[in-house]
């Protein structure tokens, strides 16, 4: 049987000034490190088995996930909550299978994206380019670290779903939830792949960077992750609609916040250069802002820094006061805040268990602004 645990109060003033982390109610992420951790340690040996080789992958693995914000892991619990679950370890660890998604998710976008660092360390393809040249094997470095990485991310996934169905939830909960988690699956590749595609055409209308918002992130961080929770301990499909008017905006409104850091944010806090979704050449909502409303003179500096992996601080410099002179900056975070109010204006309407709400209220306003 699931062990339970006593619940803890979360002094919550005006939507989302917590007295702790949201995210450290029922020490949530240190219990969500103990479902990771016991996990790996029941992986390894397996893989051992296989081959002494393989113990750089096991490393690899270690080190990405054990950072992060848990918030996905914590809105598929707090959702389990507000349907009516109890606390206890087997649904934080069906929670915690999240992360193992996520791990998928952020190896395989940082080989699209060619980026060099994840979370303030080499990003998984680098590092194992950086074996296969400190070992001088043959062939391209950079083609084993990118191989290497594709086969990280997708034993990641494996374990994502390995993880949530060895949970200890009983066989009908996870029959019941295995379907949306199928979908967030789903939504989570299709989304890469829109957002693969502006890239390759160069952007486009703030309609398509925010559809590739809905699905690259939105969906999959917040609403699937609630629809996951709630579908655990019982709840139908009305629970799941009440719990999107909630989660979707949010979602939206988290991934907005995530483009302003990507241009604007403070790499200590990002564990990525400054300006680095700049030298990607990402097309996000802010880019697309941008772009429309850009004068001749910049959008020629828009078309030829833009996606430059060179770029340097000056050229950084230059991107952002296009951005903030055109108003994109300002019009995203009005969209933020505007996602933010729906959101938290939805909760209000939902009848569920007062520390589930008050948590949640705290969720949105720490997935919003960073303050985790």
């Amino acid at each position: 049987m699931p062990t339970k645990r006593s619940g803890r109060t979360l002094a919550v003033m005006a939507y989302g000034e917590p007295a702790i982390s949201p995210l450290d109610v029922e020490d949530l992420r240190n219990r969500v490190q103990k479902s990771i951790d016991e996990f790996l340690s029941s992986r390894t040996p397996t893989l051992d088995r296989v081959s002494p080789d393989l113990v750089p992958l096991t490393d690899a693995i270690t080190a990405l996930i054990s950072g992060g914000k848990r918030l996905r892991p914590a809105f598929a619990y707090w959702a389990w909550r507000a349907t009516g679950g109890d606390d206890n370890d087997a649904a934080m660890t069906a929670a915690a299978s999240l992360e193992f998604l996520q791990a998928c998710a952020l190896i395989h976008d940082d080989v699209m994206d060619a980026s060099d660092t994840r979370r303030g360390m080499p990003a998984a393809h680098r590092r194992f380019a950086s074996l296969h040249r400190e070992n001088e094997w043959h062939g391209s470095s950079e083609a084993f670290g990118v191989g290497a990485a594709i086969l990280l991310g997708d034993l990641c996934l494996s374990w994502a779903d390995e993880l949530l169905l060895t949970s200890g939830l009983p066989q009908d909960a996870l029959l019941r939830a295995k379907p949306i988690y199928d979908d967030m699956r789903t939504e989570l590749m299709a989304g890469q792949y829109l957002d693969l595609l502006e890239q390759a055409r160069g952007g486009g209308s703030v309609e398509r960077a925010l559809q590739v918002v809905r699905y690259k992130s939105a969906k999959y961080t917040i609403e699937r992750p609630l629809h996951l929770g709630a579908t655990l301990a019982g709840g139908d499909a009305i629970t799941r609609e009440s719990l999107s008017r909630y989660g979707l905006p949010l979602g939206e409104a988290f991934q907005l916040r995530d483009d302003v850091l990507g241009v604007f944010g403070d790499p200590s806090e990002t564990g990525k250069p400054a300006g680095d979704d700049l030298r990607e050449g990402k097309r996000t909502v802010l880019i697309a802002i941008a772009v429309e409303r850009a004068t001749p003179v910049q959008d020629s500096a828009l078309r030829r820094q833009l996606g430059d992996p060179a770029l340097d601080a000056g050229g950084v410099a230059t991107l952002r006061e296009i951005i903030r002179d055109t108003g994109a900056l300002a019009f995203t975070e009005e969209l933020i805040a505007a996602r933010l109010a729906e959101s938290v204006s939805a909760l209000d309407a939902m009848d569920v268990d007062p520390l589930a709400a008050q948590v949640l209220a705290g969720l949105a306003v720490a997935a919003t602004s960073r303050s985790v």
